[in-house]
């Protein structure tokens, strides 16, 4: 298929379609006109990405998470590479949420002092 009915069939635009490739999530074929043309295990793919961003993973990051992609859905085998990746990205997500945790305490102090 080519980009324009990946695109309708997942509800991703052409430009992001075209990103994922830059990114080598997304991989195409060329035709004899020089045209994109996607596998029907595309459509699945497209469906990982977008799960994966949603749960805040970088591309490169999902680059790395694809290769253990499988089955029919979004669903991702967790080989112990990837067990360990996600590991590591949920203690930086953490992290990264007891930062926010902290100076948001801060910052809600100023409207608790006196005159705030």
């Amino acid at each position: 298929m080519r980009i324009g009915e990946l695109a309708e069939r997942t509800g991703v635009s052409t430009r992001l379609l075209r990103y994922y490739g830059e990114q080598g999530l997304l991989v195409a074929s060329r035709d004899r006109n020089g045209y994109r043309c996607y596998g029907e295990d595309a459509v699945v793919r497209v469906r990982q990405i977008r799960r994966l961003l949603g749960a805040g993973l970088t591309t490169g990051v999902i680059a790395s998470a694809l290769q253990c992609a499988s089955g029919e859905g979004a669903h991702l085998y967790l080989c112990p590479e990837l067990a360990q990746l996600l590991h590591r990205e949920l203690t930086a997500m953490d992290d990264r949420i007891g930062m926010l945790q902290r100076r948001r305490s801060t910052l809600a102090g100023y409207l608790t002092e006196e005159g705030g």
